[in-house]
């Protein structure tokens, strides 16, 4: 098969063949149609995550599967599936209760093994992990869920529990970021977009937010107060800097709470956030990783009302020419919306 390929931590990516892969024991091979390029890929590629070289990226995919392996119940060949960038083994208290995303013997494809950039990938734990696609809902929307998508729907509506007439601070544009504005709209919810990039801020109104403040230079939690008369009932970091989540915790309101998106990599040293300010108000910090595949159907449900449209985030689609170009700059770009990828192109 035809796959994006690194070999060391920092070089150039390339595409080049490599062996197929075969259907692990409980697990399926899935033949990509869909694949986000993310800027968690980017991180892999920088070295700010453990992995194994050479190297293939990608962990939001959708596609068909092609292989099942021993001891899968539930799938069959042809089955058009997506999956948790987050796989549980299936059989830890935290698998069994439906939290795989917290699941401490974890698979992450692009992460602990070779992942979607790729025309076929291996997929573990299969009955525990995939999910149906819905035939009104295309490979490229699927895909899309993975990550950015599914983190924010449960970052929001399963762990700050969103209420109808709050104020919502999205601190951060991109793609979680605008995802986790499209839900805070859908539930109800007021929502304040901030940004250092304007096209982003513009598309952010179009998705559904109330107001939107441009950070470059502000003082982004005066603004944010000033807008919400007070702060902000729940707030999100989409970026992962000691800055943006800085500035989300500090746009809340007193009893407010944050939810963490953005992924603040250790390499990168620990941030020093505002916990004078976590105490004296009495703030919620809040983790999101992930969406397990049990909590799936009640998001797919309400994309297929027409709540909820994620195919509105994808910008552009390319190839695996075109995302081996890519993926060393996505800490630069400045796109606003999605891209994704189709490894038949």
């Amino acid at each position: 098969m035809r796959a994006v390929v690194f070999d060391e931590i920092g070089a150039a990516p390339e595409v080049r063949d490599v062996a197929d892969p075969v259907a692990p024991a409980g697990g399926v091979v899935v033949r990509v149609h869909a694949t986000g390029l993310c800027r968690s890929d980017w991180h892999a590629w920088a070295g700010h995550d453990e992995i194994a070289l050479p190297h293939v990226p990608g962990h939001e995919l959708a596609g068909v599967v092609t292989a099942v392996g021993e001891d899968v119940a539930s799938w069959r060949v042809g089955d058009r599936v997506t999956v948790p960038f987050v796989c549980g083994c299936g059989a830890c208290e935290w698998c069994l209760r439906g939290d795989a995303q917290v699941c401490p013997d974890q698979q992450q494809p692009g992460f602990t093994h070779w992942g979607s950039f790729a025309e076929l990938v291996a997929l573990h734990a299969a009955d525990t992990n995939l999910v149906a696609i819905p035939e009104g809902i295309s490979y490229e929307a699927a895909a899309s869920l993975g990550c950015r998508f599914a983190t924010a729907y449960r970052g929001l509506a399963a762990r700050a529990r969103v209420q109808a007439g709050e104020w919502v601070t999205v601190v951060g544009a991109g793609g979680v970021g605008l995802s986790a504005v499209m839900i805070a709209h859908a539930l109800g919810a007021h929502v304040v977009a901030v940004d250092r990039n304007p096209p982003a801020l513009d598309l952010a109104r179009r998705l559904g937010a109330d107001h939107t403040v441009l950070s470059d230079g502000r003082d982004v939690p005066e603004a944010v107060h000033g807008i919400t008369r007070g702060g902000g009932h729940v707030s999100v970091d989409a970026v992962g800097l000691e800055q943006t989540a800085s500035d989300a915790i500090r746009s809340l309101r007193r009893r407010g709470r944050h939810v963490q998106i953005g992924l603040l990599p250790a390499s990168e040293g620990h941030p020093r956030l505002p916990m004078d300010r976590v105490i004296g108000w009495e703030l919620d910090l809040l983790g999101s990783h992930g969406m397990a595949a049990a909590d799936y159907p009640g998001m797919l449900a309400l994309i297929e009302a027409g709540t909820l449209e994620p195919q509105r985030l994808i910008e552009r689609l390319v190839g695996l020419d075109d995302a081996a170009a890519l993926l060393p700059g996505m800490d630069r770009s400045a796109s606003a919306g999605m891209t994704m990828i189709d490894p038949s192109r």
